[in-house]
């Protein structure tokens, strides 16, 4: 994915994705949860209660929801802050309430925990972390300080003071442990979303180039007939008309337009092949399809190819999947990126396994991301001279993902690893010390020849218009 592409959809603000609606919507939920329990304390049970203040404490809360109804479209999609605002208002509106109906007393205190885990599932850290913070403070205060609950005969409800410290410290790791999980499991899975979009967008638009030559080389196949045609009658038209120089040199110009036109489908069917073909293709030849791009950028990309084990197996024919030549094309740019001057694609084949190795003589992969390689937004804090030799690497391994995400749906297993562990079961040249991937197929996933996926080859088809 371009550079530019990714930055304008990595830019999209994720935290707009909650509804107003549906925190509303949940409040309404708590404020007949409150209003129920309420009543129930003290019709039920005939508990003592500052009635007066818990119902404009819940009037408050009502008075919140009809507003936002009111002023708000249905389809209002709430930024960062304003989740912020609305989640700190529902958590100080419940810290007020518990604090009229006996504190960390009140075994309605677990609830606490609601808008924190809330935070943390639809907002950032920024967010979250204060959210907390205040959570965790409602909590020590209402330890000490709250409105006692009284029964009817006047007697105070109270657990004991080791109990109350208990309930006071639970709750507080409550907090802490539930709101991190929660923040990281919602936040690997935007990660984890956002990257399997791009892994999309990068595949559509390889799609789209595969097809644009297809028709490119149906055009040049098609057009090559009738230009032909008009170059012969143009040549004997040259020759009928030596005594009338003003018709031979318009007549010398349709020829020589007639070349221009043979030369320039000459190269646009080079580029795309042949239309039928163009479902399959050499292993070797797409392997250097997918490297080319990064031909020219300062460094050298040695391409080594044979049988396995030097047996004399031929050479497969392959299907010419966009997933398989975009996923190549990362992990050769990643190589080309990182490499001091070299860079090696070794092929191999068998009878059943079908192999790729992309190695450089680079630094190689950090020891501590290596079991990380192929998640998504990978960071990790960047030196100098990576800088300096890539000042527009993000270093956040998105590449690398779509590479694997592409490769593995085509049935390929990818391994990662440095040349220069010795400990390690890639064998490399002392020169190739750098990173190491390694691609690897069972020959049946992607032979165009042989098996289920043989691709049937026939008669070009004329293009209909």
């Amino acid at each position: 994915m371009p550079d530019t592409e990714l930055g304008l959809w990595r830019g999209q603000e994720r935290s707009s994705w909650i509804r107003l609606r549906t925190l509303i919507w949940l409040r309404w939920v708590a404020i007949a949860g409150q209003v129920i329990a309420i009543t129930v304390a003290q019709r039920w049970y005939h508990l003592q209660l500052e009635l007066g203040l818990c119902y404009v404490a819940i009037g408050v809360s009502v008075a919140a929801n009809l507003l936002a109804m009111l002023i708000f479209p249905e389809n209002k999609r709430l930024s960062e802050s304003e989740g912020f605002v609305t989640i700190l208002f529902d958590l100080l509106q419940l810290g007020f309430l518990l604090y009229l109906t006996g504190g960390l007393h009140n075994p309605f205190a677990l609830l606490l925990l609601g808008p924190v885990v809330i935070s943390a599932n639809m907002m950032g850290l920024r967010s979250t972390v204060p959210i907390g913070a205040v959570a965790i403070a409602l909590v020590v205060l209402l330890a000490k300080f709250h409105l006692p609950l009284r029964t009817e005969l006047g007697y105070v409800l109270r657990v004991p003071d080791l109990f109350l410290f208990g309930n006071m410290v639970a709750t507080i790791i409550a907090i802490c442990f539930l709101g991190a999980y929660s923040w990281r499991i919602s936040s690997e899975m935007r990660s984890m979303s956002d990257a399997l979009a791009a892994t999309q967008m990068a595949l559509a638009r390889e799609q789209k180039l595969t097809d644009l030559g297809g028709v490119v080389a149906a055009a040049a196949h098609e057009l090559g007939t009738p230009l032909a045609t008009i170059k012969l009658t143009s040549s004997e038209l040259m020759e009928e008309l030596d005594d009338r120089p003003d018709l031979r040199e318009d007549v010398a110009l349709i020829r020589e337009q007639a070349d221009r036109c043979r030369d320039i489908l000459r190269g646009m069917g080079r580029a795309g092949k042949s239309d039928l073909h163009l479902r399959q293709a050499p292993l070797s030849t797409v392997v250097h399809e997918a490297a080319e791009p990064h031909m020219e950028r300062g460094k050298t990309i040695h391409f080594e190819e044979g049988p396995a084990d030097g047996g004399d197996v031929e050479q497969p024919q392959i299907l010419r999947m966009p997933e398989i030549i975009h996923g190549l094309r990362n992990l050769v740019q990643n190589a080309v990126d990182f490499a001091r001057a070299n860079v090696w694609v070794e092929t191999s084949w068998s009878e059943d396994r079908i192999t790729v190795r992309i190695l450089d003589d680079g630094r190689g992969y950090p020891s501590h991301l290596i079991g990380r390689i192929g998640d998504p937004f990978v960071r990790r804090k960047r030196a100098a001279s990576d800088r300096k030799q890539r000042p527009e690497y993000e270093g956040m391994g998105l590449g690398l993902f779509i590479a694997k995400t592409l490769l593995e749906r085509s049935g390929a297993t990818l391994a990662f690893g440095n040349a220069r562990d010795s400990f390690h079961r890639f064998r490399a040249r002392p020169e190739q010390r750098g990173a190491v991937v390694e691609v690897t197929w069972p020959r049946a996933k992607i032979d165009a020849v042989h098996g289920e996926n043989a691709v049937p080859i026939g008669q070009n088809q004329p293009i209909q218009v």
